[in-house]
């Protein structure tokens, strides 16, 4: 007999997986009502595992160099308008004392894949993982640089970085190949990810809602994907165009159907460490609340020195100021306080 949508939604929460037909059939299905059902279970969810509080974890996005070329992103190689910049390895360190004294104890490396760190020279990155650790033993290390082999993310590991960001973007590999050049491919990005779970990273993926092309039969696959590879971090947000790319002139996604999936994704990991990212935020001002009223508990304010902010611009309006710069900590912590949570100064490690 087939399920009705409520039913399914109470399938996903008891067994914590569905098929790629019973997830594309909720998704079809959506309306109001069982929007705002799955957004309380959710939160109800996180807040069975987590409490009220709310995990910040420290920006740093060390460089905007990036070797690829994919067609959605402002810091492609292709793009000739990008202001390029790479942070020293003092202005990252210093980035990271200023967020210690403001409390932050989670700091994520974020770049395009920057040739500058990449092959011969990814030994870079495992100094500078070595050097925030020692200033910092009690803080955690994300590093969101992209795909690496796997001798890199062992050297990454063994210097001490705790977490990995790569996002997968899609899990269909037809609609992969029309957001991104023919080199990448999504079977490579996917082994990067088993890869970082096999070496004890706490791994997160993710991918965008809304890209040019995407059906919610390829959202179906997404969700089996998060669901086969059990990430402890899951970040997505709707994609927004940036107007120097091939993809300038699409309309964005929507921010209501990235919510649904945020409580679907809560719902079906009831553990993950799930951010409120900045696109919502760009999207909708309130984009980030509402994410922790659908079972979100992760934000990340922007550390970087401010005169670098607007250079990452990996899509059109970033938000790069205000509550997402890290001097604005107190407005963040009174808007969280707003709809009952509490932002806390922890590592915030998955449980």
């Amino acid at each position: 007999m087939v399920k009705n949508r409520y039913e399914l939604i109470q399938k996903l929460e008891a067994e914590h997986r569905l098929s790629a037909e019973e997830y594309q059939t909720i998704l079809d299905e959506r309306d109001d009502a069982l929007t705002k059902a799955a957004a309380q279970r959710a939160e109800e969810l996180c807040r069975k595992t987590y409490g009220n509080q709310v995990f910040i974890r420290g920006l740093i996005e060390v460089s905007n160099y990036c070797k690829n070329n994919c067609y959605y992103c402002g810091i492609r190689c292709g793009n000739q308008k990008a202001e390029r910049y790479r942070l020293t390895g003092e202005e990252i360190l210093d980035s990271c004392e200023a967020g210690w004294q403001l409390g932050f104890r989670t700091f994520v490396l974020q770049g395009g894949e920057d040739p500058w760190y990449r092959g011969t020279h990814a030994g870079r990155v495992t100094e500078l993982v070595k050097k925030i650790k020692k200033a910092y033993p009690q803080c955690a290390v994300t590093l969101s640089l992209g795909e690496y082999e796997e001798a890199d993310y062992q050297a990454f590991r063994a210097a001490g970085a705790d977490r990995y960001l790569l996002r997968h973007e899609t899990a269909d590999a037809v609609h992969y190949g029309k957001l991104h050049p023919a080199e990448l491919n999504l079977e490579h990005r996917k082994q990067c990810l088993y890869t970082l779970k096999k070496l004890g990273f706490q791994t997160g993926s993710g991918f965008m809602v809304g890209s040019p092309g995407q059906t919610n039969a390829h959202l179906a696959k997404d969700l089996v994907f998060l669901q086969e590879l059990q990430p402890e971090m899951v970040g997505i947000g709707p994609f927004i165009p940036h107007q120097d790319t091939p993809l300038g002139d699409q309309a964005a996604g929507s921010v209501e159907l990235t919510l649904f999936l945020v409580s679907l994704i809560r719902i079906m990991l009831p553990h993950a460490l799930i951010p409120a990212t900045t696109a919502l935020g760009t999207l909708m001002e309130s984009g980030r609340e509402k994410a922790m009223l659908c079972g979100a508990n992760v934000i990340m304010p922007n550390l970087s020195p401010t005169d670098v902010r607007k250079k990452y611009t990996l899509y059109d309006n970033k938000l790069c100021t205000g509550d997402e710069a890290a001097e604005s900590l107190r407005h963040l912590t009174e808007r969280m306080a707003a709809i009952g949570r509490e932002v806390v100064c922890a590592r915030g490690d998955f449980t």
